[in-house]
């Protein structure tokens, strides 16, 4: 497939307490002791920040690790940013937030202000959150279900988007000799009531920089797919062969292109937790090491949260049963995404539950390759070339030694093919992903498309 020379590689660095696999902190050389030190995270930002990497992004659940064999972040991701944009003056900064507890005015508000203190360079990963625990920690019994769940995002989004989009961008005028600090006929109010939200608006502060944060989905499943083919400006996405990614990719491209929307402007990002060596040996052996450390109570636990599955009836040198995940349906047709990710594992690999249990434990269902820089270059370039992403998350499995391994090895790979940048061109989180800046939708020119 021959490849459009104007369009370059997305490369994030996704933090994750001492790196993606599970027992990374028990390695001898893991930050563990650094957990809760912001200058720790403010560190690996610059090391990302000097590869040129788009974006550092951090996930979040709300809940406490039930199982007590792995340790979490101890921060908040939108305070935790904006401590790292302090640190850095180009990489964006992406925090999860969940459509299902928090408000939309207060996080309007933070992002907002993640916005302003970086100088445009705020990413929103909207997630509807389906764990449990988390539910439990917001006064709520239980889940709702997935279609209840995105009715809400929905609506939440859509009324984020018009408190940041409140003040158009010429309503602050700060008129010393009239007195008039804003025009009022550009500060909208929004007037929301719908089935889950009312807000009154307006928002209570000018737009931001960027005029909203770049809008990131994590979700794949049906439900998943729709909203973000709506919504979202870049999905974050788990495949383990390039067939899968080619497909998701082409059928997100395909509902983005129906919905009226620019296909390039929808960046598809799957993720990749590389074991590098220096030779392929070195590299093997590296995986090896990692899933020494396992603890299976842990992984198990795991399975059943991601999976839905429990195999703790079963030996861990077992075969997984075939039918075990036998209806999560495909990467096009399933309700929980994840769940199909490992059900394709199953009916692909027919592991023991111990090696399945290893196949997880280093990206919780994303693609874990090992090899030599030369050989992980090659499958980014194999994957981007070939109509099955637009760049990667990358998930080091150990902080920071193999992000390092990544930005000194591998990116100068991507560069010299000119598949990657060697200097910003831009320095907000929409410049680097060659997004563009939206109007308000109170502005003329939104008016007009509108009509």
């Amino acid at each position: 497939m021959s490849r459009n020379r104007n369009r370059t590689l997305k490369l994030n660095a996704f933090l994750h307490d001492t790196g993606h696999h599970e027992a990374s902190w028990r390695h001898p050389d893991s930050s563990v002791d650094r957990i809760g030190d912001i200058a720790w995270y403010q560190q690996i930002a610059r090391t990302a920040e000097a590869a040129k990497l788009d974006a550092v992004f951090l996930a979040d659940i709300p809940a406490a690790t039930a199982s007590g064999h792995r340790p979490s972040t101890e921060f908040e991701p939108i305070t935790l940013l904006s401590a790292v944009a302090a640190a850095t003056e180009k990489i964006g900064l992406i925090a999860t937030a969940s459509t299902s507890f928090y408000e939309p005015y207060n996080l309007a508000r933070l992002f907002a202000s993640l916005d302003r203190i970086s100088g445009g360079r705020a990413g929103w990963n909207i997630v509807t959150t389906f764990n449990t625990d988390a539910a439990r920690n917001f006064g709520l019994h239980d889940v709702p279900s997935n279609s209840e769940r995105y009715g809400r995002a929905q609506e939440f989004v859509d009324v984020a988007t018009k408190l940041w989009d409140s003040w158009e961008d010429d309503a602050r005028i700060a008129d010393r000799s009239s007195g008039a600090f804003a025009d009022a006929s550009k500060v909208h109010a929004i007037d929301h009531v719908g089935r889950h939200l009312q807000v009154t608006g307006p928002f209570n502060a000018s737009r931001p920089p960027q005029g909203r944060p770049v809008y990131i989905q994590a979700g794949s499943s049906n439900d998943g797919r729709a909203f973000a083919a709506r919504n979202a400006e870049a999905i974050f996405t788990a495949h383990q062969t390039l067939a899968d990614a080619q497909a998701f990719y082409t059928d997100i491209k395909s509902q983005v292109r129906t919905l009226g929307r620019n296909p390039d402007h929808v960046l598809v990002l799957p993720g990749i937790s590389p074991f590098i060596g220096d030779t392929p040996a070195e590299a093997e052996e590296l995986y090896e090491y990692f899933n020494s450390l396992i603890v299976p109570e842990y992984g198990l636990s795991q399975l059943e949260k991601m999976g839905g599955v429990s195999l703790r009836h079963l030996d861990l040198d077992e075969r997984v049963p075939l039918e075990a995940f036998g209806a999560a349906g495909s990467v096009l047709d399933n309700q929980r995404s994840r769940q199909q990710v490992i059900a394709n594992i199953v009916e692909r690999e027919q592991p023991t539950v111990r090696e399945l249990l290893q196949r997880l434990a280093g990206g919780r269902g994303h693609n874990v390759v090992h090899g030599t820089p030369l050989q992980i270059a090659d499958i980014i370039t194999d994957w981007f070339e070939n109509g099955a992403a637009d760049g990667f998350n990358v998930m080091p499995p150990l902080y920071p030694q193999l992000l390092e391994a990544f930005t000194e090895k591998v990116v100068p790979i991507l560069v010299e093919r000119g598949l990657f940048r060697g200097e910003y061109d831009g320095s907000t989180l929409r410049e680097h992903y060659g997004l563009p800046r939206p109007d308000s939708v109170f502005s003329d020119t939104a008016r007009t498309q509108i009509s």
